[in-house]
């Protein structure tokens, strides 16, 4: 499956409102529901930046994946394999995961910001699109997929 590139930032009105801080951040399960983790924004050289701590564990991502994603479910108009691998190996085509990665997605590369922690975006940020209304997830133990609302 190829799954559509666009970039919704041409209107300049973001579709999610990203306003949680470190003191009061989404508290979120990964999509089986196995583990649990938080996330919040912070600006980072002036850029906003989703921050996702899992245990020790903190990855970053640019906030601008959530519209992005959001637009490319939207356009897809059905349910896309979420994925998930941690940035060392290969992502599965056509899945959450190899988008968020893609030289082909709006960004033009990883939405991960820190290296060697910039995988897992398609376990990560899909709970975060469902808090925030814009998807439907799945949660079997594995192989959930997303789409858009």
């Amino acid at each position: 499956m190829t799954l559509p590139i666009l970039c919704p930032h041409s209107t300049g009105k973001p579709v999610a409102k990203l306003n949680r801080t470190k003191e009061n951040p989404w508290k979120l399960k990964t999509p089986p529901g196995t583990s649990e983790y938080t996330m919040h924004v912070e600006e980072k050289d002036g850029k906003s930046v989703l921050i996702c701590t899992v245990g020790k564990t903190i990855l970053f991502y640019d906030a601008r994946c959530v519209d992005d994603l959001h637009a490319m479910l939207r356009a897809s108009g059905e349910w896309v394999e979420l994925g998930g691998a941690d940035e060392r190996k290969p992502a599965k085509e056509g899945t959450i995961e190899a988008w968020g990665r893609s030289a082909n997605n709006p960004l033009g590369g990883w939405y991960g910001l820190k290296k060697g922690l910039r995988g897992r975006f398609g376990v990560y940020v899909p709970p975060l699109m469902e808090a925030l209304g814009l998807c439907e997830l799945e949660h079997h133990p594995k192989g959930n997929r997303i789409r858009a609302k």
